[in-house]
């Protein structure tokens, strides 16, 4: 996956990660990707609501051991 910019929120809790995350999208053009890694569980579930209203695509999301993985396609 072609990745155009990466943003880590490791160590941060809700409602931070989402908060940097439309930061960075605000920046970024159309159809690029965002890469977010979090350590909060509730992330998987903030982003996915995220997605649904901003209309941002939630392309991926995954777990690796204590992190969570989202990759999101800006509007």
């Amino acid at each position: 996956m072609d990745v155009q910019r990466e943003l880590d929120t490791r160590g941060l809790n809700c409602p931070l990660p989402i908060l940097k995350a439309k930061k960075a999208l605000a920046e970024m053009h159309s159809g690029e990707l965002l890469r977010i890694v979090a350590t909060d569980p509730g992330s998987m579930r903030d982003f996915q609501a995220f997605a649904r209203q901003t209309g941002n695509e939630l392309v991926a999301q995954e777990t690796r051991a204590d992190e969570f993985i989202h990759v999101l396609r800006r509007r």
